[in-house]
């Protein structure tokens, strides 16, 4: 950012905070208020019939939560799993519930304040197929940061059958599962 944009913050213009993290030497972000931790990645109970890019889920303190590889999600190269990868625990809401996802990126980055004016719109390539996940561009250091919307993220067709099973337990079968 530069000097103009702190004064505009400074200001009183009204500004986000994304967590930005790294897939494929390519910078992403998401709000960070919809980010409810960072973990280290794990290995995750598979479930049958998910799209190749739902690794499973795991078991967050009784809640069950689906953990997507946003690089196959968004069809980049698949690489192995290191120290560096990590799970961004995302938690939205979603028609008045709280919907929680894991998602599997190469690393953590930064946590900028990004000045609503600096969001540029996605551009639209091609006939529109509904919401896109991308929520805007942003230059930060003059690299573009592409920013997501952690709610567009969560395919809630393909996660009904995961809401179904944090339904079906109660809180003493998840402990003795957990």
């Amino acid at each position: 950012m530069d000097n103009n944009t702190l004064t505009d913050i400074e200001m009183g213009e009204q500004s986000t905070q994304f967590l930005t993290f790294i897939m494929a030497e390519e910078e992403y972000g998401v709000e960070i208020l919809d980010v409810q931790e960072i973990r280290g990645w794990e290995a995750c109970t598979e479930i049958p019939n998910m799209p190749a890019y739902v690794k499973g889920v795991i078991n967050l303190r009784g809640t069950i939560v689906p953990i997507v590889d946003l690089r196959q999600k968004f069809g980049l190269e698949h690489i192995e799993y290191s120290a560096i990868t990590v799970v961004i625990v995302v938690k939205v809401l979603v028609d008045n519930k709280s919907k929680v996802m894991g998602l599997v990126v190469d690393a953590v980055s930064d946590v900028h304040t990004i000045a609503h004016s600096e969001i540029n719109l996605p551009p639209q390539l091609g006939p529109d197929n509904g919401p896109s996940v991308i929520r805007g561009l942003v230059s930060i250091k003059d690299k573009m940061v592409v920013l997501l919307s952690s709610s567009l993220l969560l395919d809630l067709e393909q996660f009904q059958d995961i809401e179904n099973m944090n339904m079906h337990h109660t809180p003493a079968s998840m402990i003795a599962n957990g």
